[in-house]
């Protein structure tokens, strides 16, 4: 209901001089509902698919962790009565750089939280993780396009076959319902010929080709045949020995009037990610009153070991 203040009415009564809900001089007041609209985050993997270990050892931007790699061990003939090689098995070391670093900054004003009556500050601490994750899972992911062993990717894919055509800038490779299992199954391929362990594989790839796995003749078969249901981050199931997950935080290119996505698969060995929410605080704002919720995430992430890791690099059919 309007609740009028002072009149409207210049002249005769029978005369408004203004009209409507929103006359001059009319205050409607607003009601602040205690219910929120629904939100929905994209799906991240970072969590899945790479190996975070070390993620309890850094505290803030700048930190180092030295990573030692396993040695390889040389297996040597033997004959009756020989002088055995005595070997000393030294590893290299691989740095991981906490290097990068995103924030964010917001302020509840005094007036807004008296009016909504809701803990405003909860809520968009909570929003602001969800988009942390989807941010660094965006940057991380487009940090591996192209970055693994040259055998694992590009047309000439296979370090012992040398001919599996995974596409490349200019050659896409093209998904249809009929060749995304040849794909997938040729990305396995590529691992094996690495000698990647067969247990714990993941290969994530668009919403769209997740689509046309389900499509396909494996569709009542291996996909989801594990008996878990999909989980905030993307997982779908299992097919020719890797986890799925489906994920729109894929790196994507131009290959003229169509998107091209660059899909990758592997071992959580050949990906390393550590993250850490450094700082979450809240403080009185000097220019308003209000109070000033912020929050800083530091991360890092490095390949380990490149032959872990194939990529597609795919259209839509």
């Amino acid at each position: 209901m309007a609740v009028t203040v002072g009149s409207p009415y210049s002249g005769s009564s029978a005369s408004p001089a203004y009209s409507g809900a929103a006359a001059a001089g009319t205050f409607i007041p607003e009601i602040w509902s205690g219910k929120l609209i629904e939100k929905f985050y994209s799906a991240t993997v970072l969590a899945a698919i790479a190996n975070t270990d070390y993620e309890g050892e850094i505290k803030a931007m700048g930190d180092k962790v030295k990573i030692r790699t396993k040695p390889t061990i040389t297996i040597r003939t033997y004959t009756t009565d020989q002088q055995l090689v005595v070997e000393r098995p030294s590893s290299s070391t691989i740095e991981l750089n906490i290097s990068n670093a995103y924030y964010f900054n917001e302020v509840l004003d005094d007036v807004m939280e008296l009016q909504a009556y809701l803990n405003l500050l909860s809520m968009w601490a909570d929003d602001a993780a969800e988009q942390l994750k989807i941010t660094i899972d965006t940057a991380v992911l487009a940090t591996l396009t192209g970055a693994m062993n040259a055998s694992n990717f590009g047309t000439t894919a296979g370090k012992i076959s040398g001919n599996i055509d995974l596409g490349t800038s200019g050659n896409p490779a093209v998904l249809t319902p009929s060749t995304v299992l040849n794909y997938i199954v040729d990305m396995g391929t590529v691992l094996d010929e690495q000698n990647i362990p067969e247990t714990g594989r993941w290969l994530v790839i668009p919403p769209w080709a997740a689509a046309m796995v389900k499509k396909s003749d494996l569709r009542n078969a291996s996909i989801s045949g594990d008996g878990s249901s999909m989980l905030r981050n993307g997982r779908l199931g299992m097919i020719d020995r890797f986890t799925l997950f489906a994920s729109n935080l894929l790196p994507t290119a131009s290959e003229g009037s169509a998107t091209a996505f660059n899909i990758f698969a592997g071992h959580p060995h050949g990906l390393t990610f550590a993250s850490q929410i450094s700082k979450v605080e809240t403080l009185r704002s000097e220019q308003t009153f209000g109070t000033l919720l912020r929050g800083l995430q530091v991360y890092g992430n490095q390949i380990l070991d490149g032959i872990a890791l194939t990529q597609l690099y795919a259209v839509r059919g």
